[in-house]
């Protein structure tokens, strides 16, 4: 299985129609056409971190200056990064919109991504994260301008899980 070209474009047009001009990510292999498009965008911030966590701060920055703000990352990214989630976001009230790849799901053939996909829902529940699904490249756009609209009138964080429908041809 590959990276879908065309989901990933359908994806990245859903970001910018829904007003975000900032992308926090780090680097992963089911995000890279889309960090690679907003590496091209002129009209893209995009701010490649070394670890999630950081993503979470210049995610709270981009709050506090007015910019619309996604989170790029892997499920792994986000188990590391809740430190950042709970103790900034949460405690003060900072809107996340989380895009998260979720890896180690149904039908994922590399074991050293099972036991992440097995905990990710679980961990969201536990945290009160509120999450959806998305699956289908028609509706993407709207399930990311509802994300980012709920995380906004929360002021919490929010996870759009894209899954391997989604993500791979």
């Amino acid at each position: 299985m590959t990276v879908s070209y065309e989901n990933s474009k359908s994806i990245y047009a859903g970001i910018r129609a829904a007003g975000v001009r900032s992308i926090s990510a780090l680097p992963e292999t089911w995000l890279g056409l889309l960090l690679q498009r907003a590496e091209d965008d002129p009209e893209m911030s995009l701010i490649q971190v070394t670890k999630e966590e950081e993503a979470v701060g210049v995610a709270a920055g981009a709050y506090f200056a007015g910019t619309p703000h996604v989170l790029l990352m892997q499920n792994h990214g986000f188990l590391a990064a809740i430190n950042g989630i709970v103790s900034l976001a949460q405690l003060y009230g900072v809107p996340l919109c989380m895009l998260v790849a979720l890896r180690g799901h149904w039908g994922e053939p590399y074991p050293w991504h099972t036991r992440g996909g097995i905990v990710t829902e679980g961990v969201l529940r536990a945290l009160g994260i509120p999450f959806e699904y998305a699956r289908d490249p028609a509706v993407v756009g709207r399930h990311i301008h509802e994300a980012l609209t709920f995380s906004q009138s929360s002021l919490s964080p929010v996870a759009l899980l894209l899954t391997r429908d989604l993500m791979e041809d």
